[in-house]
């Protein structure tokens, strides 16, 4: 068990003062079997006292919006929490015996369910991404974790990993063929993997709780991270890492899930001004631990 203190600043500068609209936040960390959520708070500056409104989005997922009410030449959102970590350094997952092997079949409520996270999301014309994926099932029927485990690894095998500050994901195909991505890149290349073998998966965005320093991934100062779940009945939401090969929770904090990488960014808002008038935008996370 590891208790920690999570924080997350992200800052925005303008070449002149600008009207802030909306700003959406996905910043709450997930609370989980694995994750118990102890405090957190979002502070707003230069506007202490904006008015920020809480829901829940469809995933469930705590969804904070901001709304301003003066003009400010500068944005700066913090977020504070403390979380304990409970996962196992080597889980053991109970596994439902009709999905031991794969290929298996959900339940009806199940399948229903889950819905468009059984479905590939990006176009695959000439069956290239269908192949690479087939290339891991070795024989059927096999075994479900295992196999899952190895397309991980093939993810971090066969592509190089590479940090990348621009917005934006590559598709499935663009990371075979460039040969290279960066973490939320690994988690969408296996999370559509799993979904071209029928099995529901969704994407995770949060935090690498990486003490040690010496996992991929954790760049220090403004680090977020991507990963995948993929739903095995008894098991439930199994938590793998390509990036780092792992498979569990251990060292991942969640903040939000979703079926596309798009729908869990952590801070989106617009203002009004002139074009080109936002000068920067930095982000900046860091970890403290407050006992293990």
């Amino acid at each position: 068990m590891t208790t920690l203190t999570t924080y997350h600043k992200t800052e925005y500068r303008y070449g002149e003062p600008v009207l802030l609209g909306p700003h959406r936040m996905m910043l709450r960390p997930r609370e989980a079997r694995d994750l118990r959520l102890v405090s957190h708070e979002i502070t707003l500056t230069p506007d202490p006292d904006g008015d920020i409104t809480w829901a829940h989005d469809v995933a469930g997922n705590a969804v904070a919006t901001a709304h301003f009410n003066q003009l400010s030449n500068h944005l700066i959102i913090e977020s504070r929490s403390t979380v304990v970590l409970t996962a196992a350094i080597w889980p053991v997952f109970a596994i439902a015996a009709e999905a031991i092997s794969f290929p298996f079949h959900y339940s009806g409520d199940d399948w229903a369910d889950l819905g468009a996270l059984t479905t590939p999301q990006y176009p695959d014309p000439e069956a290239r991404f269908s192949r690479w994926v087939e290339s891991f099932v070795l024989q059927r029927p096999t075994d479900t974790l295992s196999l899952l485990k190895d397309i991980a690894n093939g993810v971090s095998t066969q592509i190089s990993y590479q940090n990348r500050e621009m917005e934006g994901t590559q598709s499935p195909l663009e990371t075979l063929t460039r040969g290279w991505g960066s973490c939320r890149d690994f988690a969408l290349l296996f999370a559509e993997a799993a979904r071209t073998l029928s099995l529901g998966a969704r994407i995770v965005s949060g935090y690498l709780f990486d003490p040690k320093t010496n996992l991929t991934g954790s760049e220090g100062s403004g680090s977020t991270h991507a990963w995948a779940e993929v739903f095995i009945p008894g098991a439930g939401w199994v938590a793998f890492d390509p990036t780092n090969r792992s498979v569990g929770a251990k060292n991942l904090i969640p903040i939000a899930v979703a079926r596309g990488i798009h729908q869990v960014v952590p801070v989106a808002g617009s203002f009004s001004g002139s074009g080109n008038v936002l000068r920067s935008m930095t982000v900046e996370v860091r970890h403290a631990v407050v006992e293990y």
